[in-house]
């Protein structure tokens, strides 16, 4: 892709100093020598006005740019409408003797200016209408396409979203709405010390997105002034775009399953990279606190994952080596649960796992 892109540039730069050199070449004026380095000026000149505009479209998808040339085309079409009208006014009546040439042209140049901004402006406003009834603005295949994420504010408020993108396992997939930005602006002028904090803290985000190499971060422009609430456009675009939502609130996920429609959880999502125990593995852990039951203690591993330790609460502080009894998988993440070591590297405590886990049911919570 970069490759392609820089090449593409290079191939065009080339073209751009050669036809401007060329022209200036062929013209009678001036020496040889001077047009040459006019023209290779001129080139210059063109070429930065080329990588410019490419890179201030490079944020814009290929169906934005359908859309606006179906809008031009159409008010194109509007423009040369209203001239037409005009003409035929003016063929009825006595206004053209009454207005000079010059004043026709500029009627006549105004409606058409008219028309057509009005047709190119109206196509972009009702663009979600015409990506249902032109279906072949899809380019490619559905069976083929690789399904965009859109992100929300949630999401841009965790910090792991920035470690995820950096993967690579995103890489030209990340849709940004524009209604989600400009609800951040609005909350970062807020007088709420706490929103104002955390919509500076998702814009600051956003840039360290726009930073990624290859994330290749896109913004969508599409928006539903009709909707109020934030979470009904974000569904809305999503099933326009026929895409997923990468989002951290789990109160989107239980609205998601009523609109049909597939939403990613961070948290779950992180959850499940968090690296496996299995039963009877021997781990070294730190116990930090008592438990909720007598000799019990609670420490964490580096990835926060709770482990209860059965007679950890005479090694507060300490590190110590403990076996596994059982994973448990809860809404909140995983627990292991497992019995501290002697010395001599046995164990005389609780072995059934049911009791076990009724032990500590309460203090996971506490």
């Amino acid at each position: 892709m970069n490759l392609s892109l820089a090449f593409t540039r290079i191939f065009f730069a080339i073209l751009s100093v050669f036809f401007m050199t060329t022209y200036m070449l062929s013209a009678p004026h001036r020496g040889l020598a001077e047009n040459a380095l006019i023209g290779v000026g001129l080139g210059a000149v063109l070429i930065v006005l080329l990588i410019g505009f490419d890179i201030l479209f490079r944020r814009y998808n290929l169906r934005s740019f359908n859309i606006a040339i179906i809008g031009l085309f159409i008010g194109y079409l509007m423009g040369q409408a209203l001239v037409l009208i005009f003409d035929a006014i003016l063929d009825i009546s006595s206004i053209s003797i009454s207005l000079m040439p010059q004043t026709l042209e500029v009627i006549k140049i105004a409606l058409f200016l008219f028309g057509t901004y009005l047709g190119t402006i109206m196509t972009l406003r009702a663009s979600d209408e015409f990506y249902v009834s032109i279906p072949f603005v899809k380019f490619a295949a559905s069976a083929q396409k690789k399904r965009d994420l859109l992100i929300d504010s949630s999401v841009l408020s965790d910090a792991r979203i920035i470690d995820l993108c950096a993967t690579g396992l995103l890489d030209h997939q990340i849709i940004l709405p524009r209604f989600v930005i400009k609800e951040l602006y609005s909350g970062s002028e807020s007088s709420d010390e706490h929103t104002r904090y955390k919509s500076k803290r998702c814009l600051e985000t956003i840039k360290k997105l726009e930073a990624l190499d290859g994330l290749g971060l896109k913004y969508h422009e599409t928006d539903f002034p009709e909707v109020k609430d934030i979470t009904g456009k974000i569904l809305r675009l999503s099933r326009l775009i026929d895409g997923n939502i990468l989002t951290a609130d789990i109160s989107r996920i239980q609205i998601s399953s009523i609109e049909g429609t597939r939403v990613i959880n961070l948290h779950s999502l992180s959850n499940a990279l968090k690296p496996l125990t299995d039963t009877g593995e021997f781990i070294k852990i730190k116990v930090q606190r008592y438990g909720k039951e007598p000799r019990q203690g609670v420490g964490y591993l580096e990835d926060g994952t709770m482990v209860v330790i059965n007679g950890g609460g005479n090694f507060i502080g300490e590190e110590i080596s403990a076996q596994v009894l059982s994973v448990k998988h809860t809404t909140s993440g995983r627990m292991i649960f497992c019995n501290a070591l002697d010395e001599d590297g046995s164990t005389d405590y609780f072995t059934d796992d049911e009791d076990h886990h009724g032990h500590d049911e309460g203090d996971h919570h506490s």
